[in-house]
């Protein structure tokens, strides 16, 4: 190639993120993401019925050896991705101010607060069993101990802000022990599948976190309905119709719904313990004193 030569630039294809692995969408589809201007973006992967099918199955094989590692060690792997996310922090925000239209400076402060969030959920994971445990007296020669256990797989229909709304909704489910299905932004979706390249290139296992790109209104009653699938967090379902049938679908087989807020959420706001201690199940303990 000369001097004179114009270049092109290698365009990114974005797929789906499933199992570990960035699928296109079984159905073949996909659907037009234009910036802040309204200038194309990128194509992204319609994920069908199908996908999320496989996304939950996904989830489910992961579940059993994510739950059973150690908190300490869940710890270490979210670190991990916060480690690899603050390596690839210029391609974040430079993604961020296309996507959305924000200042450079904004940018920042939402990038490196999706970092520090990941970092602070990552302190959390050895010590909320601890907060949220206890040693109960009872009236009778035994030890009574409940602990807390994560729930499953959790279907997660993530916000509007494409980075720290996500992270900030991921990221205490799989501390916690669960395994995480998540709908992306529906107006913002490519950010969460760099998210994706940033799991699959840290330690986190294949299936842990499963990213679907596409339609709220299509993909997220398969997953409500789903009996495979024990929690549903709703918080970035904006129209109130399609929460109430989600919560109904929901009903059939007793999940965990955590509806949509009331008001917008400041996610650079502290986040609490809430998200995590909701994504847990207590499990009490008799056993007889001196035996």
């Amino acid at each position: 190639m000369n001097a004179s030569t114009t270049r092109l630039d290698v365009r990114k294809t974005y797929k789906l993120y499933i199992g570990g692995e960035f699928p296109r969408s079984e159905s073949g589809r996909s659907y037009v993401v234009n910036d802040a201007k309204g200038r194309l973006m990128a194509n992204a992967a319609l994920a069908s019925r199908k996908d999320a099918r496989d996304a939950v199955v996904a989830a489910r094989k992961a579940f059993p050896g994510w739950s059973g590692r150690t908190a300490y060690n869940r710890a270490q792997v979210v670190y991990r991705v916060a480690e690899v996310l603050e390596g690839r922090r210029d391609q974040f925000q430079a993604e961020l101010i296309a996507a959305e239209g924000v200042t450079a400076a904004k940018a920042r402060i939402y990038v490196d607060a999706a970092i520090d969030r990941l970092v602070w959920y990552a302190g959390w994971a050895d010590k909320i069993g601890q907060v949220t445990g206890n040693a109960n007296p009872v009236a009778g020669p035994f030890f009574n101990l409940s602990s807390p256990e994560p729930t499953g797989v959790v279907a997660v229909v993530a916000p509007k802000g494409p980075l720290l709304g996500l992270v900030s909704v991921v990221a205490p489910a799989i501390v916690t022990g669960n395994t995480v299905v998540v709908v992306a932004s529906e107006q913002h979706p490519l950010t969460a599948i760099t998210l994706g390249e940033v799991m699959a290139t840290s330690d986190l296992p294949g299936g842990v976190v499963n990213v679907l790109t596409g339609s709220q209104a299509e993909i997220a009653p398969w997953l409500a309905s789903h009996m495979d699938v024990n929690a549903l967090d709703l918080t970035g379902v904006t129209d109130p119709d399609l929460a109430r049938s989600l919560e109904e679908a929901a009903a059939d087989n007793l999940k965990r719904v955590r509806r949509p807020a009331a008001a917008p959420v400041d996610w650079l706001a502290d986040p609490g313990i809430d998200r995590m201690t909701w994504l847990l199940e207590t499990k009490t303990v008799w056993h007889p004193v001196g035996v």
